[in-house]
């Protein structure tokens, strides 16, 4: 596939590298010479200096035969100009924005073919408050990711001595959970990848990755580590558009306080919050975390644009008493760094997104994609269509299908002949249209299936949408 992408910043950069490994055709344009240049020396790509939404720099990318253009620069303007020009000069087939403008994104005719023409849009600000949310709704997972709508849940969490799990052979899962199904479907012992099976023993200090029915995800949390207490006081450091709308998400159920450094912008996002308490002031000075109670804190989110503000302000918050700690670390050599140790959990936003803008592009029926490891490795939901004569994966066993090593069917999310209603209580009801099946070897794949899979390394992909292409003789 032939890929323009408009913008080598962060996202765009991360963006290029995990495609180019796809053995995609990427170009990136900028006007940073020297972010192309970096880009240039890593990956093997073609880079263009110009502006992202002018025909001339376009042209020189090679604007006419490109199959998806991806606009990602750090204006929306520039974004939304580019996919118009590649629309209506180009007919370039697919066109991918980043919007971080909500009055935009809520008005989908200004989108349109007959407006900006952006098929798809994306604001990473979102994406990253969303995620950070479901880190708060289960505060011992290091990730928190779902498949089907929300039917099912896949949490990566830090194995700890006195789990019931731990020191065990995973085949005693089955023991703990009589009444509930679940698969791990990966483990990391630092950065080796291990395949798990009914032999592996889960040691302390694993990362790992669980795959469940959302109902039942906590009671497979819990034979791993010890459920910690829910989040009730968070501090936020940075008012920022994350900080700012991650405290409009949460003060109506939690006791929030945010520290903004510039007079200005707190008193702007003071009139904007109702009962949130916004301070003025330095996250890393610690006289004031300490005389806002820093140890009180069950969470503290350190959410500036400065990886290094960021990490200071949680090693202090840490220091200090708070329960857990999370920073936004952009630079993914500081992820890495950070993750685990005395930072609890380190949030890259290019990698958070980045799973969002591959569901796009990803050949084949792809529901859902994330990324998981900051990259390394990738948890996909892909839908599986034709029949058994014209799909490699449709009809089969799972110990039959050919997957590569390293890649895992965790489950299949199956569509009901009839919808079940399911009383939650005498007044709650919820209408169930699909079955929520954990894979086992004698599963059978069959046609609409939600497939989810885990893959160590990202580089499976091809092959893994290899299996799932439907054969030109199905109609």
């Amino acid at each position: 596939m032939k890929i323009l992408i408009m913008g080598a910043g962060q996202v765009g950069s991360t963006l290029a590298e995990s495609l180019v490994s796809e053995q995609n055709d990427i170009t990136v344009v900028d006007i940073d010479p020297s972010r192309l240049k970096e880009l240039q020396d890593r990956l093997d790509l073609r880079t263009v200096l110009g502006y992202a939404a002018h025909p001339s720099t376009l042209v020189e990318a090679g604007v006419e035969d490109t199959d998806l253009l991806i606009a990602v620069t750090q204006s929306d303007e520039t974004n939304l100009a580019a996919c118009k020009v590649g629309k209506m000069l180009f007919n370039v087939p697919t066109r991918i924005a980043r919007v971080r403008s909500r009055s935009i994104v809520a008005r989908p005719e200004l989108l349109s073919d007959e407006g900006f023409a952006v098929d798809y849009a994306i604001s990473p600000e979102d994406i990253v408050t969303e995620a950070i949310g479901r880190l708060i709704e289960f505060p011992e997972a290091l990730q928190v990711i779902d498949f089907a709508d929300g039917r099912v849940t896949m949490v990566a969490v830090r194995a700890v001595e006195g789990g019931p799990l731990v020191g065990h052979p995973l085949r005693d899962l089955r023991q703990h959970l009589t009444k509930v199904d679940a698969r791990v479907t990966a483990i990391f012992r630092g950065d080796q990848a291990i395949i798990p099976d009914g032999d592996t023993v889960v040691k302390a200090g694993d990362e790992v990755f669980c795959l469940a029915d959302t109902e039942h995800i906590r009671q497979v949390m819990r034979e791993l580590r010890k459920m910690d207490k829910p989040v009730r006081r968070v501090m936020i450091a940075g008012g920022g558009n994350i900080g700012l709308r991650l405290a409009l998400a949460l003060e109506s159920e939690y006791q929030v306080k945010i520290i903004e450094v510039s007079k200005r912008r707190a008193e702007r996002i003071a009139g904007r919050l109702g009962s949130a308490l916004v301070l003025q002031g330095d996250a890393t000075d610690e006289e004031l975390l300490e005389n806002e109670n820093i140890g009180e804190m069950d969470l503290f989110l350190s959410l500036t644009n400065d990886d290094e503000n960021n990490i200071m302000s949680a090693l202090l918050a840490k220091r200090l008493g708070a329960r857990r700690v999370l920073a936004l670390i952009n630079r993914r050599s500081y992820a890495d760094l950070m993750q685990g140790g005395q930072i609890d959990i380190a949030i890259s936003p290019a990698q958070v997104t980045i799973g969002k803008l591959l569901q796009h592009i990803r050949r084949g029926d792809v529901a859902a994609v994330h990324s998981l490891r900051r990259g390394v490795a990738e948890a996909i939901e892909i839908v599986a269509h034709g029949d058994e004569k014209t799909c490699k994966v449709i009809g089969k066993k799972v110990e039959d299908i050919e997957l590569p090593r390293g890649a895992t069917i965790g489950a299949v999310v199956r569509a009901l002949a009839r919808p079940e209603v399911v009383r939650k209580s005498d007044l709650v009801a919820d209408e169930r249209k699909s079955e929520v099946v954990m894979a086992h070897h004698d599963t059978v794949i069959l046609p609409d299936d939600h497939v989810i899979m885990f893959l160590a390394n990202k580089r499976m992909i091809p092959r893994v949408e290899k299996l799932f292409q439907v054969g030109y003789s199905f109609i």
